[in-house]
């Protein structure tokens, strides 16, 4: 009784022995772990981490932490699509492959959700903390103390999604987790309810970024910069962030009730009492469609600040921009019923939304042709951002094709739930998210950590990329219509077995892609003097105001806020050969005003997780010491009154000198 008590549903059997593959991966992670953790007690580094990085408001630095979670995540998350590859290429006929049917249901599982929550997600928050406040002027965003607990929230649902690895299992169920499967009957164990709280705790931090980022960019422009002067990428991180904020309510209510038919016998969506599975599958694709636009329309905006800065002109049809940015925002709200034309809902429903689906291509091929016109007798560089760029031209545009087909329903009974659709939703992702953040990633390196990155690698990763792309994926449009059905472990009709082939040399490909971008990474931080960027302005054509200052930028970003009068601030600065970038901003150093330091955020996720991790094992009493430390601790935030303070003038003229 005692035991039940402490433990709740937890016990030794949760601990898969008996499957080495699982033990493997987490002797690994223990030894991965263990390095960090003696690197950090050897260098003595406890200190440093706690006070610049864990407790830090700095946006930047956010960012920074964002992006390590990102590419930690990226790396979980492709080693299950290489072992998804690597099984159906083996399970062809009598053989059965290496990995059983419930670790590979769970494995595609993981693979969706670490992709779109834990590394797409955390990559574009990434991004956009290093870069919006930059863009736009502004010395942090409107709530640091926010931002903070965001992170860490994030954080603690990566951290859940990894402990399912090897405490319990994980949802076999599919990365939406639709129901009857989801529901207690069918999906008993704890790997649902590890979905559902993971993604409940990193999806508060990510409303909390939507609310954060649409209110400094509403209220912490830079003066002179009306909203039609703000830079493309500002624009469409405002549009996402507004999907955001309604598009995650719905997220969590739907996932509430999943929890409620789990944990109380509710039957929201069973087919006792009333219930209806066909009502979680609207709600959650209400939030799914505009969850694909909330990722790719930073990466829109990303891509247009490289097309414009190594065509070396203005981005073409920039009012264009803005509407088609703001006419998809609107058009992603109503097209979420393509995903189940099959339902039964009749011609008039699914000839609506088909409609609505071809629609929203309009404004896509707006920017797609505004892009193409922006590099017409440019003087185009071919750096690694801009073919980042190139490759997502030619490999979106086929995938956006293909979206135009699944929004006929007739075509859509046809390859409904079969790899067709793998193929065209990799073919948006990979070629338009993936593609867009690498490029992001890659031009504004330099202004996040004062160094370039190695730009041969860079582009023999891109290649590996680009080829590997198109070896994986498109035989999976043609097995689509041939009738191979997804989720498959293990099939009998030997005419697929040489397709799936060259998909896995495909992901082997993009494999070598991925150890090019590591190897990146190290050559460039070994190197790093060498690829210093001195100016500020790291490509010689920076268009907008983050490239006005130093790189990296200091803790206070502009010493003097800016005036700005027209688009593309910094360009037009240079090309009138003003000497100074500051020539555009005030001309006298003021005191600044700066939030401190808060670990608050973080104790607040550590109490979260402690809930989360509680619920999933029906651990009473960690429950209820969790919700105690969330709400005392907010409490206490709420008391103290010393959460900023003032670098002077006299201060600030010391650092802009050394800087110098």
């Amino acid at each position: 009784m005692l035991e039940k008590f402490i433990f709740g549903n937890l016990t030794l059997q949760a601990i898969p022995y008996h499957n080495p593959i699982i033990m493997g991966a987490a002797a690994m992670m223990a030894v991965v772990g263990a390095i960090i953790l003696g690197s950090l007690f050897y260098f003595k580094k406890w200190k440093w981490l706690w006070s610049e990085w864990i407790t830090s408001v700095d946006h930047k630095k956010i960012g920074i932490m964002y992006l390590i979670l990102a590419l930690v995540m990226f790396l979980r998350g492709f080693t299950d699509a290489i072992m998804m590859r690597l099984q159906q290429a083996l399970a062809a006929g009598d053989s059965l492959g290496y990995l059983p049917p419930e670790h590979y249901d769970q494995i595609f599982t993981a693979h969706g959700v670490i992709m779109i929550f834990f590394m797409a997600m955390p990559f574009m928050f990434g991004l956009i903390n290093i870069v919006l406040p930059l863009q736009i002027g502004a010395r942090d965003v409107a709530f640091p103390y926010l931002n903070s607990l965001s992170l860490w929230l994030s954080v603690v649902g990566a951290v859940l999604v990894n402990i399912s690895l090897v405490v319990g299992d994980f949802a076999a169920t599919g990365w939406l987790a639709y129901p009857p499967l989801s529901e207690i009957a069918y999906s008993p164990t704890v790997g649902v309810d590890y979905y559902i709280w993971a993604l409940q705790i990193s999806g508060v931090g990510t409303l909390l970024s939507g609310i954060n980022f649409v209110v400094t960019i509403l209220k912490m422009r830079c003066p002179g910069m009306t909203m039609m002067k703000m830079p493309v990428f500002a624009w469409t991180v405002f549009c996402s962030m507004i999907l955001v904020i309604l598009a995650f309510p719905v997220l969590t209510v739907t996932l509430g009730m999943l929890f409620l038919d789990r944990y109380f016998g509710m039957h929201f969506f069973t087919a006792d009492f009333g219930g209806n599975s066909m009502m979680y599958i609207n709600m959650i694709w209400i939030w799914g469609h505009p969850e694909v636009y909330i990722l790719i329309l930073p990466a829109f905006g990303m891509f247009s600040e490289v097309v414009a800065t190594f065509s070396k002109k203005y981005l073409f049809g920039y009012t264009t921009m803005v509407w088609a940015t703001a006419s998809i925002t609107v058009l992603s709200f109503i097209v979420w019923l393509h995903h189940f034309f099959t339902m039964g809902a009749g011609a008039d429903v699914n000839g609506f939304f088909g409609i609505a689906t071809m629609i929203i291509a309009i404004p896509t091929g707006v920017k797609v042709f505004n892009w193409l016109f922006t590099m017409y007798r440019g003087r185009i560089t071919f750096t690694t951002p801009m073919l980042w760029t190139v490759g997502f031209i030619t490999t979106f545009v086929i995938g956006g094709m293909t979206g135009v087909m699944l929004a006929v329903p007739a075509i859509d009974f046809q390859v409904h739930n079969s790899v067709f659709l793998i193929a065209h939703f990799h073919n948006v992702i990979i070629g338009g998210v993936v593609f867009g953040y690498l490029a992001g990633f890659t031009y504004w390196f330099p202004k996040a950590f004062g160094f370039k990155l190695n730009e041969k690698l860079g582009k023999y990763a891109f290649w590996c990329w680009l080829i590997g792309f198109y070896t994986a994926f498109m035989p999976l449009y043609a097995l689509g219509l041939m009738g191979m059905t997804r989720r498959l472990s293990h099939y009998s009709n030997l005419e697929w077995h040489p397709y799936l082939i060259v998909a896995a040399i495909g992901a082997a490909i993009i494999g070598c892609g991925v150890m090019f971008q590591v190897l990146q990474l190290i050559v460039s931080i070994k190197n790093r003097e060498h690829y210093r960027d001195k100016t500020g302005d790291a490509w010689e054509g920076g268009r907008t105001l983050e490239w006005s200052i130093p790189s990296p930028a200091p803790f206070y970003n502009f010493a003097i806020l800016p005036h700005v009068d027209s688009r593309d601030a910094f360009w037009v600065a240079k090309q009138k050969k003003l000497a100074n970038p500051h020539a555009i901003t005030h001309p006298q150093y003021q005191d600044i005003h700066m939030p401190k330091n808060t670990g608050i955020g973080f104790i607040i996720a550590m109490f979260s997780g402690m809930f989360g991790f509680a619920m999933i094992w029906h651990i009473g009493w960690l429950t209820v010491a969790g919700l105690i430390g969330i709400l005392a601790t907010t409490i206490i935030r709420t008391f103290d009154t010393h959460t900023d303070y003032y670098v002077k003038t006299a201060e600030i003229e010391r650092l802009e000198k050394v800087i110098a």
